[in-house]
């Protein structure tokens, strides 16, 4: 199993007075740059097995273990509204953080690649548009802009609420 650690930094926020950076995790979901803050992520892993649960939500893969741990693991394509594919070599699982009902709950979350881990600079950020977007814009943070591509900042906590599960 390939393991790639992403180093913890501090977290970034809209209101920040020096006009930083945001830390993410970029990654791909088909044709689409996605990203993360990386101070969410545990850990990236290769493809795993993953034992199915009965009667989940379509987005809901499974479970697997992590060195001991029961992690329930998401598929981000299907979450996002995208059509399901088989893993390939490329596929991985990244291991983060999020705030459900007000505690920390570590995930599993399916991403077609992993790219890089980078900062986007605050000053490129935008909200998201509230129309004309494929997705629903509570679960992304912000648009970021490098390289004349836009990166999609989901908002994790969003993607994983209870709300958002139930309401799939």
């Amino acid at each position: 199993m390939t393991v790639l650690s992403v180093t913890k930094t501090k977290r970034a926020t809209e209101t920040d007075s020096r006009g930083t950076a945001l830390p993410v995790l970029t990654l791909g979901l088909a044709d689409e740059i996605f990203a993360i803050e990386t101070a969410r992520v545990h850990e990236v892993l290769d493809f795993v097995p993953i034992t199915r649960i009965p009667n989940s939500q379509p987005f809901i893969r499974g479970l697997i273990n992590v060195r001991g741990k029961v992690i329930t693991v998401t598929d981000l394509r299907v979450k996002f509204g995208m059509t399901f594919v088989e893993p390939t070599r490329d596929t991985r699982i990244v291991i983060a953080e999020v705030m459900m009902a007000g505690e920390t709950v570590t995930v599993g979350a399916i991403a077609d690649r992993v790219y890089e881990a980078t900062e986007l600079p605050m000053a490129l950020m935008e909200e998201a548009p509230k129309i004309g977007m494929r997705w629903r814009s509570e679960l992304i943070q912000a648009i970021g802009k490098r390289n004349n591509q836009f990166i999609i900042v989901a908002n994790l906590d969003q993607v994983f609420s209870a709300s958002s599960l139930i309401n799939y």
